[in-house]
């Protein structure tokens, strides 16, 4: 799959913008804060209907304005597709695929899959478990319509009964019906538990052997899912914290907890691993994500990389090059010497200006 052009307005700093990408590389180069990471936050939001940087829709509409307008053509085994989303600032946002509205934004999902990279992303490992845990969410989301629902629903559910936790300290009568919100939470919960197990397994038999490539055979990491709690031990689990989650007005167990361990031979490298280890687990782990991608869509995912060269050393720098030439990527970059220097073929340069793109080389 790949992205024929998106056209925006009104959206962050442009004002109007038509840009038709290359089905292979292309390069939005510039000075910082010129709005290039702005254009593929158009695509995230196209695919997902979420900005990858959790800002909400008034904030990505241009300042002075009340709507943007993001249109993004899509070519899927070699059938259009055109996405339009309306982003109004005290509004639900509106969503059409083909010109034909769709009610829910689950809809959407699967038409464009898209892979991200972001200099943030190489701190997935030293961060703390909700950057790992919004890994698995972002990526299952997009693959998994029932997942998204699963995880909507345990979302909405773990909020009321967190509120009611809160509640009761004034109204103990309430008690009652906290079980209510129990056997929800656990119903969707372990649904998410497994899926979550399914999805780390099946990346981990990926990310062994392009880990051992990226470090020239000299580690072995090993990926492991570390639920909050076992899906078959949730619910009584969940009953056993009662009290504590009482005096805590919190829901101490569930999936809202999970977290991901990384390690190379007994060292645990989130806490131990040196920065380059913690880094080149990173890209393994983002590069496994393309794989698993491909496999499970049977069609290559669209790929951005935000800025993120400049973050790698030549090494790493060039196995992310050589592993993507197979998969449309749009590249944001201040410079173009990593790819004079890595002799990597572009095949579209755009220059990024003030909200103002120029097509500089076919």
């Amino acid at each position: 799959m790949i992205i024929k052009s998106i056209e925006l307005k009104n959206f962050r700093n442009y004002e109007q913008l038509q840009i038709d990408f290359d089905a292979e590389t292309n390069i939005l180069f510039g000075d910082n804060a010129q709005g290039k990471t702005n254009i593929l936050e158009s695509a995230y939001v196209s695919a997902t209907t979420k900005s990858h940087k959790g800002s909400r829709d008034k904030e990505m509409i241009r300042f002075g304005e009340d709507e943007a307008h993001i249109r993004t053509i899509v070519n899927k085994r070699d059938q259009d597709f055109q996405i339009d989303l309306h982003l109004k600032k005290n509004r639900a946002k509106g969503i059409a695929v083909n010109q034909v509205p769709i009610k829910k934004a689950s809809d959407l999902f699967g038409i464009l899959n898209i892979i991200l990279f972001s200099p943030e992303d190489l701190n997935i490992i030293k961060d703390g478990p909700a950057e790992r845990r919004r890994f698995l969410d972002l990526e299952l989301c997009q693959l998994d319509k029932i997942y998204l629902s699963d995880l909507t629903a345990y979302n909405k559910v773990l909020k009321q009964r967190n509120t009611l936790l809160k509640d009761m300290i004034y109204r103990p009568d309430l008690k009652d019906t906290l079980s209510i919100w129990d056997e929800q939470l656990v119903e969707y919960g372990k649904r998410i538990i497994r899926r979550r197990q399914t999805f780390i397994d099946e990346l981990y038999e990926v990310v062994q052997n392009i880990h051992s490539k990226l470090s020239g055979n000299r580690e072995l990491l090993t990926l492991r899912y570390e639920p909050c709690v076992e899906s078959i031990f949730f619910q009584d689990e969940l009953f056993r914290a009662g009290d504590r989650d009482r005096k805590l007005c919190q829901t101490s167990v569930g999936p809202h907890r999970d977290d991901i361990s990384f390690m190379i031979g007994d060292i645990d490298i989130r806490k131990f691993g040196s920065q380059g280890q913690q880094r080149t687990a990173a890209l393994s782990l983002k590069l496994s994500e393309i794989e698993l991608v491909k496999q499970t869509i049977k069609d290559t995912p669209v790929l951005l990389l935000d800025d993120v060269l400049s973050e790698l050393d030549s090494n790493r720098q060039n196995y992310l090059l050589n592993s993507i030439h197979d998969i449309q990527t749009i590249i944001t970059c201040t410079g173009l010497d990593e790819f004079v220097k890595n002799k990597f073929r572009i095949h579209r340069i755009f220059q990024v200006t003030d909200g103002t793109v120029a097509l500089l080389e076919e």
